[in-house]
């Protein structure tokens, strides 16, 4: 009994390619002798369609497309799309073979939290679905479920145990699961629990790929009836999992480093955003600090050396170091480099703002005008050649909201805006661990991070004491109160809370970031922008 799971890259909305996708695909699993082929949740439209799911002619379109998939399906093939029923829409499963759609199954729970609002579109299904299924000579009851059918204990469910109930031979988990850390190990400990408890194989076909701010992995796995791993697809890349299940041996999980994938995360992230929007090049300041070198690492490695290009903006305060620091790691890694300098438009700024500013003391208006200044060249250039921005700022900063509106914040994509500032450094490390060459310049990593804005400036958090502060409030949830009875600081969290709270603004207007981790800022955080709640104030 030969299975095929086959995690591919669709783009949302892109009917008529993904169902040439999924076809080519299935013909290609039938070359390698796979008897049932498997596809990921939505897989036909792509995931998350949001409001696509509103309009009628979106979902006819999914329709007829699943229909011509149907009738060129000779072996059984299990794929996901959407269904219409009694002016319902649901979120569903469907098995095709021998010209015509044999069964379906309707996903019976609907993820409404962080990034997840499919109840704000789809109707639950109301039971477990088990359908008899031709593999080769033999008929098998197949279990069906749909990506968050999986996570039942969170919801009181057993819908593992129902399908056994009902006989099922193996269960088959079609998804759409988003990477965050850790997230394989999670979804791996709980299938070997539903394993565990049945004592049926387990098959779990993910999507792969980036759209907008999410990005899935792949990582598709199966287990046998005994919780012993049998396959596991690769990380952050289309792949076939052919398993057979009548000569197979079992393996080990492969689980990489966590800096390792985070990376790939990451640069598939920038190279699927550009490649689903039509853009081919991309363009970022320099600044000769980490972050920007991180950036640039990744698009390099997302775009290809040719398609990035660096932009040095040094001002009176920039230092030899930080200039010298941006040339190098355009030359490490092979990339454009310019230098355009704003010391004489900042002087224009300043001297047109002179009467403006008559009795006031120089502060953060002056120092804001050179990232103001940055902003505009580098967003000149970008409507000249059509080259996409990439937004630099770290998660750390936008917290805190260190970081300058219509400046540095500029651009159309935000590369490690999930990233907090120790995480950065330990991703930069790691690339040059990892490559043959030093890539990015150690006197980046190693010295003091600095805006320079002002003469002798450097950034004014200690990032090891602030960083794990700011992943405590935003990643884990946990409240000020909470931290401060675990023994932090509280001036320091009173001080963190109040900027995360009043920069929330700034937020929102920045451009859209890659999420890697378990609370992301985007899609999956909603906090209002007013917001006078101080708990620390409260009794």
């Amino acid at each position: 009994m030969k299975i095929a799971l086959c995690q591919i890259n669709p783009t949302v909305g892109a009917i008529k390619q993904n169902k040439e996708l999924i076809i080519k695909k299935y013909q290609e699993a039938i070359g390698l002798g796979a008897e049932l082929i498997v596809f990921p949740e939505l897989a036909l439209i792509g995931y998350p369609p949001q409001d696509l799911l509103l309009r009628n002619k979106f979902i006819n379109n999914a329709a007829v497309a699943l229909d011509e998939i149907a009738k060129q399906s000779t072996i059984p093939i299990i794929v996901g799309s959407t269904l219409v029923e009694n002016d319902q829409l649901y979120n569903c499963s469907y098995v095709c073979a021998n010209g015509q759609i044999i069964d379906h199954y309707k996903k019976i729970l609907l993820p409404t939290y962080d990034v997840f609002d499919e109840d704000r579109y789809f109707k639950s299904g109301d039971q477990p679905v088990t359908v008899k299924i031709a593999i080769g000579p033999k008929i098998k009851k197949i279990g069906l479920q749909i990506c968050e059918d999986l996570w039942d204990h969170t919801y009181s469910r057993n819908l593992a145990g129902q399908l056994k109930n009902a006989g099922a031979e193996l269960i088959i988990n079609i998804s759409a699961s988003p990477y965050r850390v850790d997230r394989l190990v999670d979804r791996c400990n709980l299938i070997k629990t539903k394993v565990d408890n049945t004592g049926i194989p387990f098959l779990y076909c993910n999507l792969v790929g980036a759209q907008d701010e999410l990005i899935f992995d792949g990582q598709s796995v199966v287990y046998d009836g005994k919780g012993n791993l049998l396959a596991q697809g690769n990380s952050f890349v289309e792949d076939t999992i052919i398993v057979d299940f009548d000569n197979q041996e079992p393996i080990e999980l492969n689980v990489l480093q966590r800096e390792e994938k985070i990376y790939n995360a990451l640069v598939l992230g920038v190279k699927d955003y550009f490649t689903k929007t039509g853009h081919t090049e991309a363009v970022l300041g320099l600044s000769g600090g980490i972050d920007s070198s991180l950036t640039a690492c990744i698009a390099v490695d997302a775009l290809g050396s040719h398609n990035v290009h660096g932009v040095s903006m040094p001002s009176k305060y920039s230092s030899e170091h930080s200039k010298d620091d941006a040339k190098e790691l355009a030359q490490n890694l092979g990339m454009d480099y310019q230098v355009v300098s704003i010391e004489s438009i900042v002087d224009s700024f300043e001297h047109s703002l002179k009467a403006s500013y008559n009795g006031t003391e120089p502060g953060v208006a002056e120092e804001n005008i050179q990232a103001r200044a940055r902003g505009s060249i580098i967003m000149a250039l970008s409507n000249k050649f059509n080259w996409l921005v990439l937004s630099t700022g770290n998660k750390t900063e936008l917290a805190m909201g260190y970081c300058t509106l219509y400046g540095d914040m500029n651009g159309g994509l935000s590369v490690i805006s999930d990233l907090s500032k120790t995480d950065v450094y330990a991703l930069s490390r790691w690339v040059n661990e990892n490559s043959d060459k030093e890539r990015i310049p150690l006197n980046s990593i190693d010295k003091p991070p600095s805006a320079e804005l002002k003469p002798n400036q450097i950034d004014p958090f200690d990032y090891d004491v602030v960083s794990p502060l700011v992943t405590a409030l935003v990643d884990n949830q946990k409240s000020p109160s909470q931290l401060i009875k675990e023994g932090a600081d509280p001036e320091l969290v009173e001080d963190i809370s109040r900027r995360i709270r009043i920069n929330e603004y700034k937020r929102r207007q920045a451009a859209p970031g890659l999420r890697v981790t378990s609370k992301a800022f985007g899609m999956g955080r909603r906090v209002p922008i007013v917001n006078k709640y101080d708990e620390l104030s409260h009794d």
